[in-house]
């Protein structure tokens, strides 16, 4: 773990390589220190307060302390390694394949001969290249270990989780049709809206045409789904079983093709005549007022009584 500035990328300069951030390994020490102090302090008061039930208060303090501060020490060495601990799960299944495939030669160069040895590692090697759904097996779970590796590089370059520099939990991925599918569990300081602006800038970090996120459980914010999408399905020719159904010897049966109106002339349209009644002016008198209501249409004040 060494410190590299902005100006010498990789370490050019200084012959080594940064494996942690220096935010992250200052951040790592501060926690280490912090959680030494804390449990050593409430281990070691708790052991005595059980201790001086059975003797002497003094030597319950001692054996507290005794106790106390390997607790700590061992709460720090967890909290200071645990950037090398996330280190090792990102690069988890390299580590587990690459070991499975040193011990797998080791053993068969150790118990069989050359030839059968060459034969063997040429049986492995060629079937999954020549066998088609071998191959696009072996390409897809490739491509999880490539995306799962693109996503914490868009976490450490152009998305800020927090001051610590702390990164999310890139968990497991798996293929799709579409592409490949990983959970992620995020760390304090970033939520799914976060991400949601950021989607182009991810599917062009992991080579794919689009990027879509959404959330895992509906109990826990921080437990997302990324599916990262690298070819259209629904666009693709699929055989369709309709074909074998239908008999060859069926005759054919020839079809009037249908007339297709290009325009649409009214006088051709049947439509109904619909004969709206006529509207009677109301009679007027000679200098054109109304004239007055009748005693028969007025209302008797009466019949209201």
């Amino acid at each position: 773990m060494s410190k590299s500035s902005p100006r010498r990328p990789f370490g050019r300069n200084t012959g080594t390589v940064t494996v942690i951030e220096a935010k992250v390994h200052r951040s790592s020490a501060r926690n280490a220190r912090l959680a030494f102090i804390l449990t050593a302090v409430i281990v070691g008061l708790l052991a005595a307060v059980v201790a001086a039930s059975y003797m002497h208060p003094i030597l319950a303090m001692f054996l507290g302390a005794a106790i106390g501060v390997p607790s700590g020490g061992l709460a720090w060495v967890l909290v200071r390694i645990w950037p090398v601990l996330r280190l090792l799960w990102w690069w988890s299944i390299e580590i587990v394949l690459t070991t499975a495939v040193i011990t797998f030669w080791v053993q068969l160069a150790d118990h069989t001969p050359t030839l059968v040895t060459l034969l063997v590692v040429a049986l492995v090697v060629g079937v999954p290249a020549a066998v088609p759904a071998c191959r696009r097996a072996v390409v897809a779970w490739t491509w999880c270990l490539v995306v799962r590796h693109r996503l914490r590089v868009c976490f450490a370059q152009f998305i800020i989780a927090n001051q610590s520099g702390s990164l999310p939990l890139i968990l497991w991925a798996r293929p799709t049709p579409v592409g490949e599918r990983i959970w992620v569990y995020l760390r304090p300081g970033l939520s799914l809206a976060d991400l949601e602006g950021r989607l182009d800038r991810i599917a062009v970090a992991c080579h794919a045409a689009t990027a879509l996120v959404e959330r895992a459980s509906d109990g826990n914010a921080a437990y997302l789904r990324f599916d990262i999408k690298r070819r259209e399905v629904l666009t693709a020719n699929v055989s369709s079983p309709l074909v074998d159904v239908i008999n060859p010897d069926t005759p054919s049966v020839d079809r009037p093709a249908p007339v297709i109106p290009t325009a649409l002339d009214l006088p051709d349209v049947d439509a109904p005549v619909i004969t709206l009644p006529v509207q009677k002016k109301p009679a007027t008198n000679a200098n054109g007022t109304k004239p007055a209501a009748s005693s028969a249409d007025a209302d008797d004040v009466s019949d209201w009584i």
